[in-house]
């Protein structure tokens, strides 16, 4: 979620660049700079995570390059997996084999007893 601070600068200062393909949108300041260096933001769609950034746009953010990379070359090749945020403290959390939360128990309690003095 966007705060209300960051969607006025967006909207009074910010020029958008593009978005990705999970509907994040990718601004620059329209005007002068910081410092020699362009400010450059995203507005994420949906829960804000740092992780839902491609590595394409991740490069474009932090100024390893001055343009995006083009459709084109953002696609994956056939080879590549897709990219997937980081999902720990969902429901797609990877859980592994033998743990107690793969098999729906809350709190570990194979054989293990409390101590008692």
């Amino acid at each position: 979620m966007t705060s209300f601070g960051t969607w006025i600068n967006t909207m009074l200062f910010g020029r958008k660049v593009g978005s990705d393909e999970f509907g994040n949108r990718y601004y620059t300041k329209a005007r002068g700079s910081l410092y020699g260096r362009e400010r450059r933001w995203v507005i994420y769609n949906g829960r804000v995570e740092a992780s839902k950034i491609p590595s394409e746009w991740h490069a474009w953010l932090h100024q390893t390059v001055d343009a995006p990379l083009s459709e084109a070359a953002a696609q994956p090749k056939e080879w590549q997996l897709g990219h997937i945020p980081n999902l720990t403290g969902t429901r797609g959390a990877y859980v592994p084999e033998g743990s107690d939360l793969a098999t729906g128990l809350e709190t570990p309690r194979r054989g293990v007893e409390a101590w008692r003095p």
